[in-house]
């Protein structure tokens, strides 16, 4: 009985360990310029306008995650009303993914 409680403590500890592998991952910015060069991601300027479109406000953060192979931006945006909104837009078309309010 011991040793398997032993064996689930350390499987989840390496699970754990793992999680940033198993989330999202952030890039760095040469590889977001290879990306931009390639045509693989589009221009922040772009994928900005595409959320302004969805969700007016002033941009608090951007951020480019490969995420399950996909790239994505996750922009947040303060509303004139003072609401955080977290915009995920797929980078290749500026296309919301997923919407919610902070």
């Amino acid at each position: 009985m011991q040793r398997r409680h032993l064996m689930a403590t350390t499987g989840l500890g390496l699970l754990l360990a793992m999680g940033s592998p198993l989330a999202s991952e952030r890039l760095d910015h040469d590889e977001i310029k290879q990306l931009r060069e390639t045509g693989a991601i589009l221009p922040l300027e772009q994928v900005m306008a595409s959320a302004q479109s969805v969700q007016p406000g002033q941009l608090v953060e951007a951020e480019l995650e490969r995420e399950d192979g996909d790239y994505r931006f996750e922009i947040k945006i303060l509303a004139a009303d003072g609401t955080i909104h977290k915009l995920s837009l797929d980078a290749a078309t500026a296309a919301v993914i997923a919407r919610r309010e902070k």
